[in-house]
């Protein structure tokens, strides 16, 4: 395939020495296979954002640091240099929590590197060494999908006590290897402790998973694991090993349950209602 122009100075760098295939497009990046001598690989090449783009991203850029005063100084004027400090800050994010969550013990695709503007990471593969399906994708067994969400949850703790929540996990970007779930997509990380918003990012991101996977054990519909997660984590008593339950008793006095648990249970819901279509599709065959 001809090769694309953000890849190409990796080419003349020799980082990589072939564009293979697209792998997939999305509004902010687009995803190659590349070959690497022997190695096969993906490269994430960031898309330019329009300006109003950076207006959607507030709520997740609340509590990151910057990593110069004059950038900082910048990008709070909103000047064309401050927009261009702010796009790069917003790349090197998900490079840095990739190298972050990977050294802490989190199953993430391996990064090579980050050159040009473009990262290079581990091609996560399916058996067949075919690129990995979506977990949104996969058939589960009741079983199945009981270990994935063990797992899934230790992974979001691990994360929780490095000080970083994915911001937008679910389904769609957690890939199904061989060996496990691979959390990917990481731009839009949230710090744990500098964003007002984390304790609602979190729930809802454990939630997406619990929805998702519910759907082929439906009596994960019934756990409260980030509920009991973030209350461990306030507390300072959260550590990548501390054994959850699943079980959670709601302070109705905090302000935002009733919203919370609403957010909630409406995902739930459309778990089960999934659930009952498939049940359904199959005894008609």
């Amino acid at each position: 395939m001809k090769t694309p122009s953000g890849l190409q100075p990796l080419i003349d760098d020799g980082v990589i020495d072939e564009v293979m295939r697209p792998l997939k497009s999305g509004k902010e990046a687009a995803v190659y296979v590349v070959r690497a001598g022997n190695e096969v690989r993906c490269a994430k090449v960031y898309k330019d954002m329009a300006q109003r783009s950076f207006q959607q991203r507030v709520q997740y850029q609340e509590g990151r640091k910057v990593r110069g005063s004059r950038e900082a100084r910048a990008i709070g004027k909103a000047s064309k240099y401050g927009r261009k400090q702010q796009e790069a800050a917003w790349k090197n994010t998900e490079v840095d929590a990739l190298y972050q969550l990977r050294d802490a013990g989190v199953r993430v695709p391996e990064p090579f590197g980050y050159f040009h503007g473009v990262l290079v990471m581990e091609l996560v593969v399916d058996a067949d060494g075919h690129s990995a399906p979506r977990l949104g994708e996969v058939e589960l067994s009741p079983e199945q999908a009981r270990g994935f969400h063990r797992f899934l949850v230790r992974q979001v703790i691990r994360m929780l006590c490095v000080g970083l929540i994915h911001g937008d996990l679910s389904e769609y970007n957690v890939l199904v290897a061989p060996d496990g779930p691979v959390i990917i997509d990481f731009p839009q990380v949230v710090s744990a402790a500098g964003n007002n918003a984390a304790r609602t990012m979190l729930l809802r991101d454990v939630n997406n998973l619990t929805a998702s996977l519910g759907g082929w054990a439906p009596e994960l519909l019934e756990t409260w694991y980030g509920e009991e997660m973030w209350a461990l984590f306030e507390a300072g008593e959260l550590h990548p090993d501390s054994e959850l339950t699943g079980a959670f008793v709601h302070d109705e006095s905090t302000p935002d349950i009733d919203g919370v648990r609403h957010a909630i249970n409406d995902a739930r819901e459309e778990a089960l209602i999934r659930q009952q279509g498939r049940e359904a599709a199959a005894q008609d065959d």
